[in-house]
């Protein structure tokens, strides 16, 4: 649970933190959401990418199975989470009406 939840967070900082770059750089506020999402996309997925698989041989076994099972579905979800759930947060709280 510390190791997703620190995979979890990792990504979702890089992503806020690539947001808030690129608005202080000027871009304009849906753009630098759009940029960020499309250049983090590919970290986040080959970190649940190389994640998954290296937990699927664990399944096998009888012990750590559902620990593993587990950690998958939460991959998969913190996956979602980072790449859709982030930035709509972000947008709902940083955006104001002329942005819209």
């Amino acid at each position: 649970m510390i190791a997703l939840s620190g995979i979890v967070v990792r990504n979702s900082l890089i992503l806020v933190e690539y947001i808030t770059q690129a608005r202080n750089e000027g871009m304009p506020f849906q753009e630098a959401l759009l940029q960020a999402g499309t250049a983090r996309m590919r970290p986040v997925l080959l970190t649940a990418g190389t994640t998954l698989p290296g937990n699927l041989v664990i399944t096998l076994d009888p012990v750590f199975s559902g620990l593993t099972i587990a950690i998958i579905f939460g991959i998969l979800t913190s996956t979602v989470v980072t790449l859709f759930v982030v930035p709509a947060i972000y947008y709902l709280v940083y955006a104001t009406p002329e942005q819209n």
